[in-house]
């Protein structure tokens, strides 16, 4: 298996993560949170016509997979993610006791 291209990026309230997936479909990706792990697997469906010639192809048949460890700063519950044009979007939004809180100060 490969390992995708995958970008991340915080916020104040989440971390984001970006995962190239091409020819991947809803249905052949599995993403799982388990004991701080973050696996993401992608299966790839298409496969060349037999009377197709080939004469260019920029990403390989390979099926990918991609491990991310997390801390108890993510809220696991709340994970979003979303498959568009082979651009895998996930959210891994902060725990409340992480977010940056103002706080008031008293006295004269």
């Amino acid at each position: 298996m490969l390992r995708p291209v995958a970008s991340i990026r915080e916020t104040a309230g989440a971390f984001e993560v970006t995962v190239d997936l091409p020819g991947v479909a809803k249905d052949g990706l599995e993403i799982t949170s388990e004991d701080g792990l973050l696996s993401i697997v992608g299966r790839r469906a298409w496969r060349q016509p037999g009377a197709w010639t080939r004469l260019h192809r920029e990403s390989v048949e390979a099926d990918c997979a991609l491990t991310l460890r997390h801390d108890d700063a993510v809220d696991a519950g709340r994970i979003q993610a979303e498959l568009r044009d082979g651009v895998l979007r996930l959210t891994l939004p902060k725990s409340e006791t992480v977010k940056p809180r103002r706080i008031a100060v008293n006295g004269a």
